[in-house]
């Protein structure tokens, strides 16, 4: 069973056997609003949980993305280089940002369930 887990700063993982998919949450590219231009990581590159692995530019801002998980990076999505929109248009299809190869599985019981992050999200919107 596939299983899309949340970090508090807004990404997820959806984890297949020892692949991690990672994006960012529809919340965080609300608050971004229109991006405009994302820096994956580049395959290869090890990862460390809650470390930055990508910069995402809006309109308003640039930000960090931050890894929710450990590993090494096996393949940045491409597409995004062309069309940087589909962070906004599809943040949990064609709007993934990187995979990575898991080097430590237990990270995934600190990260959240879709609802413990909704409870997250109406907490910090109060």
């Amino acid at each position: 069973m596939n299983v899309r887990k949340y970090a508090e700063s807004h990404e997820w993982v959806l984890v297949q056997g020892d692949i991690g998919t990672v994006g960012i949450s529809d919340h965080a590219q609300e608050e971004l609003t229109s991006i405009v231009f994302v820096e994956p990581p580049k395959a290869g590159t090890q990862l460390i949980a809650k470390q930055p692995a990508a910069i995402v530019e809006s309109v308003k801002a640039a930000s960090d993305v931050y890894s929710p998980v450990s590993g090494e990076v096996i393949e940045a999505n491409a597409a995004l280089e062309a069309d940087p929109g589909l962070l906004n248009t599809d943040p949990y299809g064609a709007g993934w940002i990187y995979k990575v190869r898991l080097t430590n599985p237990a990270e995934l019981e600190k990260l959240f369930s879709e609802q413990d992050y909704q409870a997250l999200i109406a907490r910090g919107s109060q």
